[in-house]
């Protein structure tokens, strides 16, 4: 009786092995299917984005970052958006760069910039977003005429938007995000000045139970004077290498002043990490 008792016992755990794995599999398919479906629902046309930027023209380009030229474009219904057209270097698969798009897509706050969709074409990668006249932080604050604008109150206003930005990305939404790449030129300004924490290229996801701890990488990104000097130096990031970026944006709101030398933005450094 005992040995019939231990055969049902083993039989019955190799079947909820097998349950368990046919569960995990087709969850994971299910997963998977599911971010392709989303990603399609944004994806648009190359030639009408073509189109919408005058076909990528000189006349057109907004700025420079590390993963890419920035343009301004006009679609067929006069909506205006900014074209984030990626590097070649960027070295993104198909698969990845839908996974990023389809991870961005999800993330909705009033103080991100709102990704409205993505194509490819080729090696082409190019990102949608929603576009805004008064263009970023940096050409406000580092300018001796513009810096008039931005009285107290609507200094601490972007103060306050870029902070709840960043709680929504380490706290609230539902992928836990370290942005690794928070700076004035990254932070867009709307009509009204309400501050949008823009460019997700860097982002690191973590778990919830990762909160406090921290993480390593071999491939340091992001700008210098605004890097954490753990994280500069030896890869070392957690949440509170956003803090650290945090702050350094708000000496230089309040200041009007660059506080640090950042000159070189760089996408990976420090090669003897690697």
């Amino acid at each position: 009786m005992k040995v019939d008792f231990l055969v049902i016992k083993v039989e019955k755990l190799s079947s909820l092995r097998v349950f368990y794995f046919f569960l995990f599999f087709f969850e994971s398919k299910y997963v998977e299917d599911q971010k392709i479906k989303d990603a399609k629902l944004l994806q648009l046309d190359f030639d009408t984005i073509r189109l919408a930027t005058n076909d990528f023209s000189p006349y057109n380009h907004l700025g420079e970052g590390g993963f890419g030229a920035v343009y301004k474009g006009v679609l067929d219904s006069g909506e205006e958006i900014a074209v984030k057209r990626l590097s070649m270097k960027s070295g993104q698969g198909d698969n990845e760069f839908v996974n990023e798009v389809s991870l961005v897509a999800k993330l909705q706050h009033r103080n991100l910039v709102r990704l409205l969709g993505f194509c490819f074409k080729g090696e082409e990668r190019l990102l949608i977003y929603e576009f805004f006249k008064n263009t970023s932080l940096e050409k406000f604050i580092f300018d001796s005429d513009r810096r008039m604008i931005l009285d107290w109150e609507k200094r601490y206003r972007i103060i306050s938007g870029v902070a709840r930005g960043l709680l929504y990305l380490h706290e609230d939404s539902h992928f836990k995000i370290i942005h690794r790449d928070m700076k004035a030129s990254n932070v867009l300004l709307d009509d009204a000045m309400n501050p949008k924490i823009a460019d997700f290229g860097m982002v690191k996801l973590f778990n919830t139970d990762q909160t406090s701890q921290t993480m390593f990488t071999s491939k340091v990104a992001g700008t210098y004077g605004y890097m954490a000097p753990e994280y500069a130096m030896s890869g070392q990031f957690s949440v509170k290498t956003d803090v650290f970026s945090f702050g350094v944006l708000v000496l230089e709101i309040i200041k009007g002043v660059e506080m640090l030398e950042r000159r070189r933005s760089v996408e990976h450094c420090g090669s003897k990490f690697d």
